[in-house]
């Protein structure tokens, strides 16, 4: 129990100096923070522009988050041992990973928040793919909520072809959540096109807002 409170503090001194860090570099603006959950079970699924997203994602909320992070993030134990007390977990993401799955239920069982990426990969155009399957079984089974979760500008700051970011604006907006129930009723493959075609309705949407160019799908 004392290790919890010692890593929720933690983590929530981080999410101070990265908001500061946020702000002064890329003005973040956060759009509906009321569709977090206060309590129980939740997953942000987010579109992913850059190496920032969980950043961006998480240390403006008010709940301490747990993250996916490809294995190869871990290999510096400097770097490994940060983001592990941040609540990051590895992945293999080419061959999938059956006990991070499992882990990630058992802490949606718990009640905990997690980010995840359902695209898989940073987008290379600043567009959102296809994302793959699999959160309406995490949400079922962890009777969690999906907050459908939208990026835009990350990519302009730091696209996947630039080694460190540049200065920029950068808005996020958390839309409505899908309760389990309705995740159950859509079914996996069901939900993925689903949540594609809401990411990308409040990508365009949030892009109007800025007067940017909307992408075509």
């Amino acid at each position: 129990m004392l290790k919890e409170y010692i890593r929720i503090a933690w983590y929530k001194i981080a999410c101070v100096i990265l908001r500061i860090f946020c702000a002064i570099c890329f003005r973040l603006r956060i759009f509906g923070k009321a569709n977090i959950p206060k309590k129980g079970a939740f997953i942000i699924a987010s579109n992913h522009q850059s190496y920032m997203d969980p950043v961006l994602c998480g240390a403006c909320l008010f709940r301490p988050m747990y993250y996916l992070a490809r294995e190869s993030l871990f290999k510096n134990w400097f770097f490994a041992a940060i983001i592990r007390s941040l609540g990051a977990m590895p992945i293999r993401q080419k061959e999938g990973d059956i006990a991070t799955f499992r882990h990630i239920i058992a802490l949606l069982k718990q009640g905990k928040g997690v980010c995840l990426f359902p695209e898989g990969t940073r987008t290379s155009d600043g567009k959102i793919d296809a994302l793959k399957p699999g959160l309406g079984l995490l949400a079922t089974r962890g009777r969690a909520s999906i907050v459908p979760t939208v990026i835009d500008g990350a990519f302009e700051a730091w696209p996947r072809q630039k080694r460190i970011f540049s200065l920029g604006s950068i808005w996020l907006q958390y839309g409505r959540p899908i309760t389990h129930q309705q995740a159950k009723e859509m079914g996996n493959e069901k939900l993925a096109q689903h949540l594609t075609a809401e990411l990308r309705k409040m990508q365009n949407e949030l892009r109007a807002k800025r007067a940017k160019e909307q992408y075509t799908y």
